[in-house]
């Protein structure tokens, strides 16, 4: 599970000239867009509040991109500039119809004449309460209270023990392993973890070893693959999945799981063969010294069955008919409730991820409600492309952005945009899936970026080690990345064709 892919410098008391000039750069272009002629836009009866929509996803997109602040201050930038200008509460003069002759009106519920297409304020607040955002909360508790209380140390060495000492056995269990937190746990969490366990293996090997460099790659990998396997492992698939639901296409927490883990699976028997292919170990014994582990008493105990019950509601959601999203609020219930998570403890969830998704939720929303959504569609030819070329080219410049800033920031720039593509080439993609191998293969590619240290936490944590070079990390990132982005597209048109979305 990922937290956040990246996080950009916070402001600090030394002034920053370069980021200065980022975000000096980036308000100049947005107030541009916002104040140019609508007829620029080449969108035919282009509204006011949508050319302010064009601006705000302009200023969001760069500043993203750029990361002239942290991205859940971008997020959180969003709502507050939409709410301010784009709301049926926005500043009065803004919202003026006496103030801007010619532009298209319409009639609101109380009778009252204002410009088109202004968004109720309470559907952008509303953001920071998704049922996305409320999935990811209850995961974050989870992996909370297993930190809190050891119970992860103890998963691990159970996990861990059934694969023996013989090296190259031990490096695939490794990898399993920390996939398979990955699917529950923060990516930075369990990377972190994990190289905990790793530490005196590294001591025991000589400097020679190429298999330490197999060991110390293992970490981002298990990761960064094993985030796609669950809707809560990576906030892009979150992102994705809650702009589907949005769109009247609800995937339940086992359908995803039913989806990704074989995935999941076939991508680490791969990279683990690629591993052992370029950094093969000399040594034939590995043994992992796991201390500590779960505290004893009732809270324990208490942790391991509520555990056990929400990932039984998830996986049983449509038996039960409790969608995830509810679910997610029992561990928050039930570990509060028993006096297992305080209010100290509140403090240290990664609220910034939250705040993170909210904003891509907030620019959906004003996107669509707007009306910008739907202009764009009938404006642009999409039914003249082919659709092979806009499914992998998106995939492509998720991929390429994911690499060098957050995943979670990628998925929120172009979930929105690629939600508008699918509506507008409904009919071209609907024998492999329709939107959803679209939107769905966006956030498989976000979490398939892993070809630098800074691609990722985990990616930094393996190579802070001092085991891996900047080259070896591209070189099997980029092996990995193409590989899975190989197979995902693959599969997700079979399941396509297979009538499986």
């Amino acid at each position: 599970m990922e937290t956040s892919s990246k996080e950009s410098p916070s402001f600090s008391s030394q002034f920053d000239v370069v980021r200065f000039i980022k975000i000096t750069a980036v308000i100049i272009l947005s107030l541009l867009l916002w104040n140019l002629p609508t007829a620029c836009f080449g969108i035919p009866g282009l509204t006011v509040i949508e050319q302010r929509m064009i601006s705000i996803f302009a200023f969001a997109a760069l500043m993203w991109i750029t990361e002239g602040v942290p991205a859940w201050v971008t997020s959180v930038l969003i709502i507050v500039v939409m709410l301010f200008t784009v709301s049926d509460s926005s500043i009065s003069m803004l919202i003026d119809i006496n103030n801007y002759a010619g532009a298209a009106t319409e009639v609101n519920a109380k009778g009252v004449e204002q410009l088109q297409g202004l968004i109720p304020y309470k559907d952008i607040i509303a953001a920071f309460a998704d049922p996305t955002v409320m999935l990811f909360m209850g995961g974050f508790i989870l992996a909370l209270v297993a930190s809190k209380s050891g119970v992860d140390v103890s998963l691990a060495r159970v996990m861990l023990k059934p694969f023996g000492t013989r090296a190259k056995v031990v490096l695939f269990g490794f990898m399993l392993v920390t996939a398979i937190f990955s699917m529950f746990v923060s990516n930075t969490a369990t990377a972190a973890m994990m190289l905990t366990f790793l530490a005196p293996v590294f001591r025991t090997l000589p400097d020679s070893e190429r298999g330490r460099i197999a060991l110390a790659l293992a970490i981002p990998i298990g990761c960064n693959i094993g985030g796609i396997a669950t809707p809560i492992g990576t906030p892009p698939n979150g992102i994705a999945l809650g702009a589907l639901k949005d769109a009247g296409i609800n995937i339940g927490f086992l359908d995803w799981m039913i989806m990704m883990v074989p995935l999941m699976l076939v991508i680490l028997v791969i990279s683990w063969a690629l591993l052992l292919n370029l950094y093969s170990f000399t040594s034939n014994r590995l043994e992992f010294k796991i201390e500590g582990g779960a505290k004893k008493g009732w809270q324990t105990n208490a942790i391991y069955i509520v555990m056990a019950l929400t990932i039984f509601l998830w996986m049983g959601e449509k038996i039960f008919g409790i969608n995830s999203y509810v679910v997610a609020l029992f561990p928050v219930g039930a570990f509060t409730a028993l006096g297992i998570v305080t209010s100290e403890d509140i403090k240290h969830i990664d609220w910034s991820v939250l705040w993170m998704v909210a904003g891509g939720f907030a620019l959906g929303t004003g996107m669509r409600q707007s009306g910008l959504a739907r202009a764009m569609v009938e404006s642009i030819p999409f039914d003249t492309f082919p659709v092979f070329l806009v499914l992998i080219g998106a995939g492509l410049i998720c991929w390429l952005l994911s690499t060098f800033i957050s995943n979670s920031a990628s998925a929120a720039l172009m979930v929105p945009i690629l939600i508008t593509v699918g509506e507008g080439m409904k009919e071209q993609l609907a024998p492999i899936g329709g939107v959803t191998t679209l939107v769905v293969g966006l956030a498989l590619s976000a979490s398939f970026a892993m070809a630098l240290p800074i691609s990722t936490p985990p990616n930094a944590i393996a190579y802070s080690t001092g085991l891996v070079k900047t080259s070896q990390m591209t070189k099997v990132g980029l092996i990995v990345g193409v590989v899975s982005l190989t197979l995902a597209y693959s599969l997700l048109i079979v399941y396509g064709k297979l009538g499986v979305f």
